[in-house]
């Protein structure tokens, strides 16, 4: 497909390379979609773990409160992040580049943000317990009260649907750094065109001349008058006189 940005800019066929790098940006957001509403849907459950799990520590209830704060915050965060994927794609379709540094930005932070969470599920989450205070409970403590209430797949599902989007967001976004992609959004220069031509030019017809204004003559004079002398005439002779009579004949 051909895009041109200006008038009198050549036209640019979006290579592959920046139409693959969109459909993973739909991909991720499909993927934040999807884990958002398995999260939210359980969130009570999980909710009444962390108020059980901190009831006998100290400040236990904001604690717990805390906790499933991060959860929310954690999943309406993916949730913007899929829709800012989604209006960027739409844009890095159209050959923009500053959607394609923002592209960048927003999937770094996301990169980050997603990777430290996943390596957080893959390592048993977060140790909550320490010496200062022996009725915390650990890591391990929390997450076995988790899967005590939660489905078999819940923890598996999650962890690979965060997989899945961390390898397609770091894929799009080195397809959107390759050359075929740096040409699509390099700036393009308009093309000078000659004066009357070039495509799209459309020539416009000439003006018809005037036709020859008739010497005016006054009513009742003679016609040939107005036309001056016959040059053949010699002067002095009169014009209207036989030629036989006209002096020198």
């Amino acid at each position: 497909m051909s895009y041109a940005s200006e008038p009198g800019t050549p036209a640019r066929s979006r290579p592959g390379t920046v139409t693959i790098s969109s459909y993973l940006l739909y991909l991720i957001a499909a993927l934040q979609v999807i884990s958002s509403i398995i999260s939210f849907a359980y969130l009570g459950e999980m909710q009444a773990v962390y108020e059980d799990a901190f009831s006998e520590v100290e400040g236990g209830d904001a604690a717990a409160g805390v906790t499933t704060a991060i959860l929310v915050f954690a999943s309406v965060f993916g949730l913007l992040v899929g829709v800012a994927l989604v209006v960027l794609a739409v844009f890095n379709n159209r050959g923009k580049n500053p959607s394609r540094i923002t592209t960048w930005v927003v999937g770094g932070i996301f990169l980050c943000c997603g990777g430290s969470g996943l390596a957080g599920q893959l390592g048993g989450g977060f140790n909550f317990g320490g010496a200062q205070d022996p009725d915390m409970p650990t890591a391990a403590e929390l997450q076995q009260m988790l899967d005590d209430v939660l489905p078999s797949w819940f923890q598996p599902v999650t962890i690979l649907l965060g997989v899945i989007g961390l390898l397609a967001l770091l894929a799009a976004l080195v397809l959107l750094a390759l050359p075929p992609s740096n040409e699509f959004f390099r700036k393009r220069q308009p093309e000078w065109q000659p004066p009357g031509g070039g495509p799209g030019y459309q020539a416009y017809p000439a003006y018809p001349a005037y036709p020859p204004v008739p010497p005016t003559t006054s009513p009742g004079s003679d016609p040939s008058a107005a036309a001056g002398p016959d040059p053949s005439t010699p002067p002095g002779s009169d014009p209207s006189a036989p030629p036989n009579d006209r002096p020198g004949a």
